[in-house]
């Protein structure tokens, strides 16, 4: 990749981690995660408040890892996987209308699955 290139890759993952971190921070707000308990595609589910917090969880460790570059590819399956739920399951799969943003981060974690991480990474670092 040219120097350009590779540095426009590198800050589109730093953004995409940290906004997958912002929704990831209300792990820590237990009125939005109770709410998110009770909805329907989730209370339906063996231990509803489980899978909040798991998903909630996912998305924070998911775009830290991604942020800084460190094991981006498992980080990266993470987010996907997680995203395919909220897209999937609570967005009864309609990635073209109501589940846009899911479907998106789901894409652009499969950029950095198939891609790595690019330059400002630990992961570039550790080689």
């Amino acid at each position: 990749m040219k120097e350009a290139n590779t540095t426009g890759f590198a800050i589109i993952r730093i953004i995409t981690g940290l906004l997958m971190v912002y929704h990831g921070f209300e792990i820590f707000d237990s009125t939005q995660m109770q709410q998110y308990a009770s909805w329907d595609s989730i209370k339906n589910l063996p231990f509803p408040a489980f899978w909040a917090y798991l998903g909630k969880g996912a998305e924070l460790v998911g775009g830290i890892l991604l942020t800084i570059g460190f094991m981006t590819r498992p980080a990266a399956i993470i987010i996907a996987l997680t995203m395919l739920f909220i897209c999937f399951k609570i967005g009864n799969g309609k990635f073209w209308y109501d589940a846009q943003h899911p479907f998106l981060f789901v894409l652009l974690a499969m950029i950095y699955f198939f891609m790595g991480p690019g330059k400002w990474s630990i992961d570039n670092n550790r080689k």
